[in-house]
């Protein structure tokens, strides 16, 4: 007797089912559509931009009159920003992206003869520009061959078109200036007789209606070098008034402008007279 069993023969292993052809179908179907549903968002994508594409350019420029001026003195009237961006040549359409901009916008406006400063200048969106700045003030007029020109207190040319007649006689007057601007509005006029009178008219200004003057009178030193200029004022009757040295500019002993402007004042609440008066003594009469 055979001890060993009868193994039993193994059963073979079924074969793979072969894939079908409606699955391979149905697959790259799929894989087809996903395809055509990509290449419709990116057809369909790029007609969107080509229709908006001109309105986010548009979108991203500065244009003249989006531009705001902060700042301009009610005395000026000329037109600030127009005049600035033109002469700038930023009179037309000015990119946001340039990370320049705020710096030509503020040089801009720094050329302009009536500005001062520039405060700052801050960019907005939709496209806008806040451009603020400080003004130079009108200090007197400048007699001239031909007519006046105006100067601040510092004695820089302004735009004298923007004064008229009427305007330009609420200013001190200077006068007995021989020189002519050495440079364009807006700089400095160049002569140290100017700077001075500039700073006697600014001190003087707040009376000069009120006492009745009419004009600022820069005579040349009378000695040699280190002598001062002597100013002296002029009524509308001529009467002369000896104001001596420019603010500043007082000799050893001399009294200041604040006390000069104080006799000055009491002098006009006094009778009227037609002798010289010399504002460095005790208000009094003195010799011509």
């Amino acid at each position: 007797m055979n001890a060993n069993p009868r193994r039993r023969p193994s059963a073979p292993e079924p074969e793979p089912e072969p894939r079908s052809i409606g699955r391979l179908l149905v697959g790259r179907r799929a894989g087809l559509g996903a395809m055509a549903v990509l290449l419709g968002a990116v057809v369909v994508g790029t007609l969107v931009w080509q229709r908006v594409a001109g309105r986010v350019r548009e979108d991203a420029i500065l244009h003249p009159e989006a531009i705001v001026l902060v700042g301009q003195a009610p005395w000026v009237k000329a037109d600030i920003r127009a005049e600035a961006l033109r002469s700038a040549s930023l009179d037309h359409g000015l990119p946001l992206t340039d990370p320049e901009l705020p710096n030509r916008l503020a040089r801009a406006f720094d050329m302009h003869p009536w500005v001062r400063q520039v405060v700052g200048v801050r960019l907005g969106h939709p496209p806008s520009a806040t451009v603020e700045v400080r003004c130079r003030e009108p200090a007197a007029m400048v007699g001239v061959a031909g007519g006046l020109l105006a100067i601040d207190a510092e004695g820089v040319v302004l735009p004298s078109a923007d004064f008229t007649p009427e305007v330009a006689a609420v200013y001190p007057r200077l006068a007995g200036i021989e020189s002519s601007p050495q440079g364009p509005e807006g700089a400095l006029w160049g002569d140290p007789a100017v700077e001075e009178g500039a700073a006697l008219a600014s001190v003087i200004q707040p009376e000069w209606r009120a006492l009745g003057l009419a004009e600022c009178l820069a005579v040349p030193p009378a000695s040699g070098e280190g002598a001062n200029r002597e100013w002296r004022l002029i009524d509308a009757q001529g009467r002369v008034i000896v104001f001596g040295a420019a603010p500043g500019r007082e000799m050893p002993g001399e009294p200041s402008a604040a006390v000069k402007i104080a006799r000055l004042r009491a002098l006009a609440a006094r009778a009227g007279g037609g002798r010289p008066v010399d504002l460095r003594d005790e208000v009094g009469p003195t010799s011509p």
